[in-house]
Protein backbone atom coordinates (compact mmCIF):
# COMPACT_ATOMS: atom_id res chain seq x y z
CA UNK A 1 0.00 0.00 0.00
CA UNK A 2 1.34 3.37 -0.95
CA UNK A 3 1.98 5.65 1.97
CA UNK A 4 0.78 9.19 1.82
CA UNK A 5 2.35 12.04 3.71
CA UNK A 6 0.30 14.12 6.08
CA UNK A 7 -1.73 16.97 4.67
CA UNK A 8 0.63 19.67 5.96
CA UNK A 9 3.64 18.06 4.30
CA UNK A 10 1.76 17.64 1.05
CA UNK A 11 1.01 21.36 1.01
CA UNK A 12 4.70 22.14 1.40
CA UNK A 13 4.70 23.65 4.90
CA UNK A 14 5.93 22.40 8.23
CA UNK A 15 3.95 22.19 11.47
CA UNK A 16 5.37 25.41 12.94
CA UNK A 17 4.43 27.48 9.92
CA UNK A 18 0.94 25.98 9.90
CA UNK A 19 0.35 26.79 13.57
CA UNK A 20 1.54 30.33 13.04
CA UNK A 21 -0.84 30.81 10.12
CA UNK A 22 -3.68 29.21 12.04
CA UNK A 23 -3.30 31.41 15.08
CA UNK A 24 -2.96 34.47 12.85
CA UNK A 25 -6.29 33.64 11.20
CA UNK A 26 -7.94 33.09 14.59
CA UNK A 27 -6.69 36.44 15.83
CA UNK A 28 -7.94 38.21 12.73
CA UNK A 29 -11.32 36.51 12.36
CA UNK A 30 -11.93 35.73 16.03
CA UNK A 31 -13.26 32.25 15.27
CA UNK A 32 -11.93 28.76 14.73
CA UNK A 33 -14.47 27.88 12.01
CA UNK A 34 -16.26 25.39 14.26
CA UNK A 35 -13.76 22.43 14.36
CA UNK A 36 -13.73 21.04 17.91
CA UNK A 37 -12.67 17.82 19.64
CA UNK A 38 -15.37 16.89 22.12
CA UNK A 39 -13.94 13.68 23.64
CA UNK A 40 -14.33 13.51 27.41
CA UNK A 41 -12.48 10.23 28.00
CA UNK A 42 -9.49 9.83 30.37
CA UNK A 43 -6.22 11.28 29.27
CA UNK A 44 -4.34 8.35 30.83
CA UNK A 45 -5.24 4.72 30.19
CA UNK A 46 -3.71 1.65 31.87
CA UNK A 47 -4.13 -1.77 30.34
CA UNK A 48 -2.58 -5.19 30.77
CA UNK A 49 -0.51 -6.76 28.05
CA UNK A 50 -2.53 -8.90 25.68
CA UNK A 51 -5.66 -6.80 26.10
CA UNK A 52 -7.20 -4.26 23.70
CA UNK A 53 -7.80 -0.56 24.22
CA UNK A 54 -9.75 2.25 22.55
CA UNK A 55 -8.12 5.67 22.32
CA UNK A 56 -11.00 8.14 22.09
CA UNK A 57 -11.00 11.13 19.75
CA UNK A 58 -14.45 12.59 18.89
CA UNK A 59 -14.79 15.84 16.90
CA UNK A 60 -17.39 18.11 15.33
CA UNK A 61 -17.30 20.24 12.17
CA UNK A 62 -19.02 23.50 11.35
CA UNK A 63 -20.74 24.21 8.00
CA UNK A 64 -18.22 26.88 7.17
CA UNK A 65 -15.27 24.42 7.44
CA UNK A 66 -14.01 23.59 3.96
CA UNK A 67 -11.33 21.47 2.42
CA UNK A 68 -10.52 17.80 2.84
CA UNK A 69 -10.48 16.09 6.23
CA UNK A 70 -7.18 14.70 7.53
CA UNK A 71 -6.89 12.57 10.68
CA UNK A 72 -3.50 11.60 12.01
CA UNK A 73 -2.50 9.54 15.04
CA UNK A 74 1.15 9.77 16.06
CA UNK A 75 3.33 8.38 18.83
CA UNK A 76 5.16 11.16 20.61
CA UNK A 77 8.87 10.61 21.28
CA UNK A 78 10.14 10.44 24.85
CA UNK A 79 13.08 12.61 23.81
CA UNK A 80 12.33 16.01 22.31
CA UNK A 81 15.12 15.56 19.80
CA UNK A 82 13.42 12.54 18.18
CA UNK A 83 10.69 12.81 15.59
CA UNK A 84 7.12 11.70 16.16
CA UNK A 85 6.05 8.50 14.47
CA UNK A 86 2.80 8.38 12.51
CA UNK A 87 0.77 5.35 13.59
CA UNK A 88 -2.36 5.56 11.41
CA UNK A 89 -3.63 8.07 8.85
CA UNK A 90 -6.90 9.03 7.21
CA UNK A 91 -6.71 11.32 4.20
CA UNK A 92 -8.60 11.74 0.95
CA UNK A 93 -11.47 9.55 2.20
CA UNK A 94 -9.05 6.66 2.65
CA UNK A 95 -7.53 5.02 5.74
CA UNK A 96 -3.86 3.98 5.93
CA UNK A 97 -3.71 1.54 8.86
CA UNK A 98 -0.39 -0.22 8.28
CA UNK A 99 1.62 2.95 8.46
CA UNK A 100 3.67 1.95 11.54
CA UNK A 101 5.45 -1.41 11.36
CA UNK A 102 5.42 -2.29 15.12
CA UNK A 103 1.60 -1.91 15.11
CA UNK A 104 0.96 -3.60 11.80
CA UNK A 105 -2.43 -5.36 11.76
CA UNK A 106 -2.99 -4.26 15.39
CA UNK A 107 -4.35 -0.71 14.92
CA UNK A 108 -7.63 0.23 13.27
CA UNK A 109 -10.07 3.12 13.19
CA UNK A 110 -13.05 2.59 15.43
CA UNK A 111 -15.44 3.83 12.73
CA UNK A 112 -15.70 2.63 9.17
CA UNK A 113 -16.07 6.29 8.07
CA UNK A 114 -14.03 8.56 10.40
CA UNK A 115 -15.24 11.73 8.65
CA UNK A 116 -18.57 11.37 10.49
CA UNK A 117 -16.89 12.67 13.65
CA UNK A 118 -15.23 9.59 15.18
CA UNK A 119 -11.43 9.58 14.85
CA UNK A 120 -10.95 7.04 17.68
CA UNK A 121 -8.65 4.06 17.15
CA UNK A 122 -8.42 0.57 18.60
CA UNK A 123 -5.12 -1.10 19.57
CA UNK A 124 -5.19 -4.89 19.74
CA UNK A 125 -2.99 -7.43 21.56
CA UNK A 126 -1.14 -4.81 23.52
CA UNK A 127 2.54 -5.19 24.29
CA UNK A 128 4.68 -3.44 26.84
CA UNK A 129 6.48 -1.69 23.97
CA UNK A 130 3.19 0.02 23.02
CA UNK A 131 3.48 2.23 26.09
CA UNK A 132 3.70 5.90 25.17
CA UNK A 133 1.85 9.17 24.46
CA UNK A 134 -0.48 9.08 21.46
CA UNK A 135 -1.72 12.29 19.83
CA UNK A 136 -4.86 12.65 17.70
CA UNK A 137 -4.83 15.49 15.13
CA UNK A 138 -7.95 16.45 13.22
CA UNK A 139 -7.33 18.93 10.37
CA UNK A 140 -9.80 20.57 8.09
CA UNK A 141 -8.72 23.72 6.41
CA UNK A 142 -8.36 26.16 7.94
CA UNK A 143 -8.84 24.54 11.39
CA UNK A 144 -6.79 21.98 13.36
CA UNK A 145 -7.42 20.38 16.73
CA UNK A 146 -5.43 17.75 18.70
CA UNK A 147 -5.76 15.59 21.77
CA UNK A 148 -3.18 13.52 23.67
CA UNK A 149 -3.77 10.21 25.42
CA UNK A 150 -1.13 8.52 27.61
CA UNK A 151 -1.19 4.72 27.29
CA UNK A 152 0.53 2.51 29.84
CA UNK A 153 0.70 -1.16 28.95
CA UNK A 154 1.39 -3.07 32.14
CA UNK A 155 2.49 -6.66 32.50
CA UNK A 156 0.72 -8.66 35.18
CA UNK A 157 2.98 -10.45 37.67
CA UNK A 158 4.10 -13.89 36.64
CA UNK A 159 3.42 -16.78 38.98
CA UNK A 160 5.81 -16.23 41.92
CA UNK A 161 8.08 -18.84 43.46
CA UNK A 162 7.82 -19.45 47.19
CA UNK A 163 10.82 -20.86 49.03
CA UNK A 164 12.75 -20.63 52.31
CA UNK A 165 16.29 -19.49 53.02
CA UNK A 166 18.56 -21.15 55.54
CA UNK A 167 17.71 -23.82 58.08
CA UNK A 168 14.11 -24.19 59.28
CA UNK A 169 14.92 -25.24 62.84
CA UNK A 170 13.55 -24.35 66.22
CA UNK A 171 15.21 -21.26 67.66
CA UNK A 172 16.50 -20.08 64.26
CA UNK A 173 15.34 -17.12 62.18
CA UNK A 174 13.31 -18.62 59.32
CA UNK A 175 13.14 -16.52 56.13
CA UNK A 176 10.43 -17.09 53.50
CA UNK A 177 10.84 -15.54 50.04
CA UNK A 178 8.32 -14.78 47.30
CA UNK A 179 9.64 -13.72 43.91
CA UNK A 180 7.87 -12.94 40.62
CA UNK A 181 10.28 -12.75 37.68
CA UNK A 182 7.98 -10.77 35.35
CA UNK A 183 5.60 -7.91 35.89
CA UNK A 184 5.38 -4.15 35.74
CA UNK A 185 6.40 -2.35 38.87
CA UNK A 186 5.26 -1.55 41.41
CA UNK A 187 4.57 -5.11 42.55
CA UNK A 188 3.50 -5.65 46.12
CA UNK A 189 3.75 -8.92 48.02
CA UNK A 190 1.54 -10.07 50.85
CA UNK A 191 1.82 -13.20 53.02
CA UNK A 192 -0.92 -15.02 54.86
CA UNK A 193 -1.25 -18.27 56.76
CA UNK A 194 -3.91 -20.60 55.42
CA UNK A 195 -3.83 -23.24 58.17
CA UNK A 196 -4.45 -23.09 61.91
CA UNK A 197 -5.50 -19.70 63.20
CA UNK A 198 -4.57 -18.12 59.82
CA UNK A 199 -2.50 -15.47 61.57
CA UNK A 200 1.16 -14.88 60.99
CA UNK A 201 3.46 -15.66 63.94
CA UNK A 202 3.87 -12.76 66.36
CA UNK A 203 7.59 -12.56 65.55
CA UNK A 204 7.06 -12.38 61.76
CA UNK A 205 8.27 -9.24 59.93
CA UNK A 206 6.99 -8.69 56.36
CA UNK A 207 8.59 -6.60 53.60
CA UNK A 208 5.90 -6.01 50.91
CA UNK A 209 8.39 -4.69 48.33
CA UNK A 210 10.89 -7.56 48.34
CA UNK A 211 8.35 -10.24 49.24
CA UNK A 212 10.41 -11.39 52.22
CA UNK A 213 9.00 -12.49 55.57
CA UNK A 214 11.32 -13.10 58.52
CA UNK A 215 10.06 -15.31 61.36
CA UNK A 216 12.39 -14.64 64.28
CA UNK A 217 13.12 -17.35 66.86
CA UNK A 218 10.86 -19.82 65.08
CA UNK A 219 9.11 -22.55 67.02
CA UNK A 220 7.31 -25.72 66.03
CA UNK A 221 4.07 -23.72 66.24
CA UNK A 222 5.28 -21.65 63.28
CA UNK A 223 4.87 -24.66 61.01
CA UNK A 224 2.00 -24.59 58.55
CA UNK A 225 0.92 -23.62 55.02
CA UNK A 226 1.68 -20.07 53.91
CA UNK A 227 0.37 -18.24 50.83
CA UNK A 228 2.05 -15.35 49.02
CA UNK A 229 0.19 -13.01 46.62
CA UNK A 230 2.08 -10.88 44.05
CA UNK A 231 -0.09 -8.00 42.78
CA UNK A 232 0.10 -4.88 40.64
CA UNK A 233 -2.51 -2.67 38.97
CA UNK A 234 -3.43 -5.11 36.22
CA UNK A 235 -3.20 -8.55 37.79
CA UNK A 236 -2.19 -10.88 40.57
CA UNK A 237 -0.67 -14.34 41.06
CA UNK A 238 0.00 -16.47 44.14
CA UNK A 239 2.03 -19.41 45.39
CA UNK A 240 1.87 -21.73 48.42
CA UNK A 241 4.69 -22.95 50.67
CA UNK A 242 4.54 -25.67 53.33
CA UNK A 243 6.77 -24.69 56.27
CA UNK A 244 7.97 -27.35 58.69
CA UNK A 245 10.04 -26.15 61.67
CA UNK A 246 11.97 -29.08 63.13
CA UNK A 247 14.05 -29.46 66.33
CA UNK A 248 17.80 -28.97 65.93
CA UNK A 249 19.77 -32.17 65.31
CA UNK A 250 21.68 -33.99 68.11
CA UNK A 251 25.21 -32.83 67.32
CA UNK A 252 26.87 -35.05 69.95
CA UNK A 253 25.15 -38.14 68.61
CA UNK A 254 26.16 -37.31 65.06
CA UNK A 255 29.79 -36.83 66.11
CA UNK A 256 29.79 -40.11 68.05
CA UNK A 257 28.27 -41.99 65.14
CA UNK A 258 30.85 -40.49 62.80
CA UNK A 259 33.71 -41.52 65.10
CA UNK A 260 32.34 -45.07 65.40
CA UNK A 261 32.01 -45.34 61.64
CA UNK A 262 35.60 -44.19 61.18
CA UNK A 263 36.88 -46.69 63.74
CA UNK A 264 34.95 -49.55 62.16
CA UNK A 265 36.35 -48.60 58.77
CA UNK A 266 39.90 -48.61 60.17
CA UNK A 267 39.37 -51.99 61.81
CA UNK A 268 38.04 -53.49 58.59
CA UNK A 269 40.99 -52.08 56.66
CA UNK A 270 43.43 -53.50 59.25
CA UNK A 271 41.82 -56.95 59.05
CA UNK A 272 41.99 -56.93 55.27
CA UNK A 273 45.66 -55.92 55.34
CA UNK A 274 46.47 -58.59 57.94
CA UNK A 275 44.79 -61.31 55.88
CA UNK A 276 46.58 -60.18 52.74
CA UNK A 277 49.98 -60.17 54.48
CA UNK A 278 49.38 -63.58 56.02
CA UNK A 279 48.30 -65.10 52.73
CA UNK A 280 51.32 -63.62 51.03
CA UNK A 281 53.66 -64.95 53.74
CA UNK A 282 52.11 -68.44 53.53
CA UNK A 283 52.45 -68.47 49.77
CA UNK A 284 56.10 -67.42 50.05
CA UNK A 285 56.78 -70.13 52.67
CA UNK A 286 55.21 -72.88 50.56
CA UNK A 287 57.26 -71.76 47.60
CA UNK A 288 60.52 -71.95 49.61
CA UNK A 289 59.63 -75.43 50.93
CA UNK A 290 58.99 -76.69 47.41
CA UNK A 291 62.40 -75.42 46.33
CA UNK A 292 64.12 -77.25 49.27
CA UNK A 293 62.39 -80.56 48.47
CA UNK A 294 63.51 -80.41 44.88
CA UNK A 295 67.17 -79.75 45.82
CA UNK A 296 67.58 -82.43 48.55
CA UNK A 297 68.48 -86.12 47.77
CA UNK A 298 65.61 -88.49 48.67
CA UNK A 299 66.41 -90.84 51.64
CA UNK A 300 67.47 -94.49 50.96
CA UNK A 301 65.01 -97.25 51.26
CA UNK A 302 65.01 -99.40 54.38
CA UNK A 303 67.05 -102.65 54.43
CA UNK A 304 65.47 -104.11 57.50
CA UNK A 305 63.04 -106.22 55.54
CA UNK A 306 65.85 -107.47 53.26
CA UNK A 307 68.09 -108.44 56.19
CA UNK A 308 65.22 -110.21 57.86
CA UNK A 309 64.48 -112.09 54.69
CA UNK A 310 68.08 -113.14 54.42
CA UNK A 311 68.14 -114.28 58.07
CA UNK A 312 64.92 -116.24 57.76
CA UNK A 313 66.09 -117.94 54.60
CA UNK A 314 69.42 -118.85 56.17
CA UNK A 315 67.82 -120.26 59.30
CA UNK A 316 65.57 -122.50 57.25
CA UNK A 317 68.22 -123.78 54.89
CA UNK A 318 71.30 -124.07 57.17
CA UNK A 319 72.46 -123.54 60.63
CA UNK A 320 74.32 -120.32 61.40
CA UNK A 321 75.46 -121.29 64.85
CA UNK A 322 79.13 -121.17 63.96
CA UNK A 323 78.84 -117.56 62.93
CA UNK A 324 79.59 -114.95 65.49
CA UNK A 325 77.33 -111.99 66.04
CA UNK A 326 79.99 -109.76 64.68
CA UNK A 327 80.06 -111.66 61.42
CA UNK A 328 76.28 -111.66 61.24
CA UNK A 329 76.15 -107.97 61.87
CA UNK A 330 78.27 -107.44 58.77
CA UNK A 331 75.61 -109.10 56.68
CA UNK A 332 72.64 -107.49 58.31
CA UNK A 333 74.00 -103.92 58.39
CA UNK A 334 72.55 -101.75 55.66
CA UNK A 335 75.11 -100.74 53.10
CA UNK A 336 73.90 -97.22 52.40
CA UNK A 337 77.17 -96.13 50.97
CA UNK A 338 77.24 -99.02 48.47
CA UNK A 339 73.72 -98.67 47.12
CA UNK A 340 73.82 -97.53 43.48
CA UNK A 341 72.04 -94.34 42.58
CA UNK A 342 69.76 -96.03 40.11
CA UNK A 343 68.19 -98.05 42.97
CA UNK A 344 66.22 -94.95 44.03
CA UNK A 345 64.65 -94.77 40.63
CA UNK A 346 63.56 -98.44 40.71
CA UNK A 347 59.86 -98.92 41.41
CA UNK A 348 59.06 -100.01 44.98
CA UNK A 349 57.46 -103.26 43.76
CA UNK A 350 60.88 -104.75 42.81
CA UNK A 351 62.89 -106.17 45.66
CA UNK A 352 66.50 -104.99 45.81
CA UNK A 353 69.17 -107.45 44.88
CA UNK A 354 72.00 -108.23 47.30
CA UNK A 355 75.25 -106.50 46.56
CA UNK A 356 77.70 -108.47 44.48
CA UNK A 357 80.53 -110.37 46.24
CA UNK A 358 78.68 -110.88 49.50
CA UNK A 359 77.85 -114.40 50.54
CA UNK A 360 74.22 -115.27 50.86
CA UNK A 361 72.63 -117.83 53.16
CA UNK A 362 73.11 -121.07 51.07
CA UNK A 363 76.76 -120.36 50.42
CA UNK A 364 77.75 -119.96 54.08
CA UNK A 365 78.00 -123.68 54.70
CA UNK A 366 80.14 -124.14 51.65
CA UNK A 367 82.56 -121.58 52.95
CA UNK A 368 82.99 -123.50 56.26
CA UNK A 369 80.72 -121.40 58.39
CA UNK A 370 79.10 -122.94 61.42
CA UNK A 371 75.35 -122.39 61.56
CA UNK A 372 74.10 -120.74 64.69
CA UNK A 373 70.52 -120.61 65.86
CA UNK A 374 69.40 -117.05 66.59
CA UNK A 375 66.42 -116.72 68.82
CA UNK A 376 63.46 -114.93 67.26
CA UNK A 377 62.07 -111.78 68.72
CA UNK A 378 58.68 -110.21 68.48
CA UNK A 379 58.02 -106.56 67.80
CA UNK A 380 58.35 -105.40 71.39
CA UNK A 381 61.79 -107.04 71.69
CA UNK A 382 60.93 -110.17 73.78
CA UNK A 383 62.39 -113.52 72.78
CA UNK A 384 59.98 -116.04 71.39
Amino acid sequence: MERRTPWIKRKGMDLTTFHFCYFLIVLITGSSHGLEIISGGPSTVEKASGESVKLDCQFTLAPEDSGSLDIEWSLQPSDNQDEEKVVILYSGDRAYENYYAPLKDRVHFNSMDPKNGDASINLLALKSADTGTYQCKVKKVPGIRSRKVVLRVMVAPSKPRCYSEGATQVGKDVVLRCDSTEGTNPITYTWERVTGNKLLPATAVLDPVSGRINIRNASEGSSGTYRCVAKNRVGMQDCVYELSVIPPPNTAGIVAAAVICVLLALIIIAIILFCCCRARHRKKYEKEISYEIREDVPPPKSRVSTARSFTSVGSQRSSLGSMSPSNLHEYTKPQYDKIPSDEFERPPSHAPLPPPGKPVGPNLSRMGAIPVMIPAQNRDGSIV
